[in-house]
Order: C-alpha cells, then sequence, then structure tokens
C-alpha cells in the first residue's frame, strides 16, 4: 500500500458517495477525485452555491445538497430527504475558531465537526451500503478532551484544545461504530482517516495571527496539496482492502505527508468506557439514537 494513489483507486461506476463539506479543500478534492472515477458524487454543504460550481465542474455525475452541520434542524432535514448511498464521507469542519457557538448551542468546533456529524451519521446510517469514513486529525494528540464539558462551558476556551477535543470525537466515534457494527454482524464498516499537513483555506480562517503563520507552514516542504491530503481518505472510502476499525493517514514524516499508510493514535481513543460516555452524551445533546 506505500506507494497508493487515485491511479489505484477502483472503479467508482455505479456506486453513490456523499461528501460533506466538498466545496473546497480537502472535500473538494475528494469529491473530484471520486467523480473522476465515476462515481456519483453529493457534495453537503453549508455554502451550496459554491459546491455548486465544484459540481458543474466536475460533471453530470455530482449533485449538491444542502447540509449545515453546525444546525440540527439543517441536519434532520437532509436526513429527511436522503435516498441512500454506498458511501458517507464526513469530511467538514472547521478549525481553531475563536469560541462561537452552533444554532443548538454547541461550542463551534465540536458541535461542527462532531455532534453534527454524530447526528448525520447516526440519522442516515440505515441508508449507507457499505461504509462511513470520518475525518480525524493529528490535532487529536493534543485534546483535552473533558466529556462533561464538551461545549467549553466551564473550562477556559483553548481555540486549539477545542479542535483537539473535535478531532479525538471523530477519531472516537469511528472507532465506537466500527465495533458496534461489528457486533451487530453488519456488512457495512466505519473507517477513520486523517489528511496530515494538507495546506488548505481551512488553515486561514483562525482570525488570529496563526493564519499567518500556517501561511508560511504550508509553503513549506512538510505541506501537502489538498489533492495528497485526500488520499487516505479515498483509499478509506474505495479500497477493497480498507478494515472496519482502522485509521489511516500519511505514511511519511510523522503522518505529515506522503501515501496512506495504518496510523497510530493516542491509546485513550481504545478506552471502551470512555468511548462509551461520549456516545451517550452526543446522543443525549443531539438526540439522535443509532439503530444498529
Amino acid at each position: 500500500m506505500g506507494g497508493w494513489s487515485t491511479a489505484d483507486m477502483p472503479d467508482q461506476r455505479g456506486r453513490r458517495i456523499v461528501v460533506t463539506g466538498a466545496n473546497s479543500g480537502l472535500g473538494e478534492q475528494t469529491a473530484r477525485a471520486l467523480g473522476r472515477a465515476g462515481a456519483e458524487v453529493v457534495l453537503a454543504c453549508r455554502n451550496v452555491e459554491k459546491a455548486q460550481r465544484v459540481a458543474d465542474e466536475i460533471g453530470e455525475n455530482a449533485t449538491v445538497a444542502a447540509l449545515d452541520l453546525a444546525d440540527l434542524t439543517s441536519v434532520r432535514a437532509f436526513a429527511d430527504g436522503f435516498d441512500g448511498a454506498d458511501v458517507l464521507i464526513n469530511n467538514a469542519g472547521v478549525m481553531a475558531l475563536p469560541l462561537g457557538r452552533t444554532a443548538d448551542g454547541f461550542e463551534m468546533q465540536i458541535g461542527t465537526n462532531f455532534l453534527g456529524h454524530f447526528a448525520l451519521t447516526g440519522l442516515v446510517l440505515d441508508r449507507i451500503g457499505e461504509r462511513v469514513v470520518t475525518l480525524s486529525s493529528l490535532a487529536h494528540n493534543v485534546a483535552r478532551l473533558d466529556i462533561d464539558d464538551l461545549n467549553w462551558e466551564r473550562r477556559k476556551y483553548n481555540r486549539w484544545a477545542a479542535y483537539g477535543d473535535s478531532k479525538i470525537a471523530d477519531l472516537m466515534m469511528a472507532l465506537e461504530l466500527a465495533e458496534r457494527l461489528e457486533q451487530a454482524g453488519s456488512s457495512t464498516i466505519s473507517v477513520a482517516a486523517h489528511p496530515g499537513y494538507a495546506a488548505t483555506e481551512l488553515q486561514t480562517r483562525t482570525e488570529s495571527l496563526v493564519d499567518w503563520v500556517m501561511k508560511l507552514g504550508n509553503a513549506t516542504p512538510l505541506a501537502q496539496s489538498a489533492a495528497d491530503g485526500a488520499l487516505p481518505t479515498l483509499y478509506a472510502a474505495t479500497a477493497p482492502e480498507a478494515v472496519n476499525g482502522k485509521f489511516y493517514g500519511p505514511a511519511q514524516f510523522g503522518g505529515m505527508r506522503g501515501a496512506p499508510t495504518e496510523a497510530g493514535y493516542r491509546g485513550v481513543a481504545d478506552d471502551a468506557a470512555v468511548r462509551g460516555r461520549l456516545w451517550s452524551t452526543a446522543e443525549e445533546l443531539t438526540g439522535v439514537s443509532f439503530d444498529i
């Protein structure tokens, strides 16, 4: 698997794949690659106008659906109109924002990146035929996850720790879902992926001096393109050999760049008790329970 690229991706004709946040960055590159391989791609995005421009460039096998993961009403509306797919790719996200709240009062990063995708996955899982891919990040290593204060109502807010929280929560969701699917004897699998260090617009929206630091970092040899950063996601979503419950990321420079390979992660993500508490808390906050 060391040199896997889009040239190794199987023909995707006959498959329907939903990509959240596909109007820019990693999601856009993921959707474009899947479209080129023949998949019917659904770009599920908050910014539908921008998403439509991408869909028009992909071609007639791409469509756009409105989805704002920071608003559970929007998530439920999307789910109500959803008529099924082979793959759901939970890609959309925000990073290192100043403290803000979603329409439902969640801290913006945990609410968008994790709780929105948790609710979405739970609401449409019965119509996903093959696999769910959820994006995490190397930033899961800086998480300070406090399940009793997911929404940073008691702690002093730290934008990077909050981002890390959302990404380790995404990883835990993917791993817990994989275990539950396996125990239920389901043929659907759950896989996690991370892009390494990919130069995208996401890194220039922190509304702080970090934007300039990120711009400089994006110009270094450590940073890879968004198209290369999408490779672990594409592997997780299309490779027949992708395994339920595995985490895929770049192979080189500590996971920052390179072709996809199986990635390591913090041991706490394997703690069944912690994952179970996170899952139960997410169910309580979103009002969504999984029927597996």
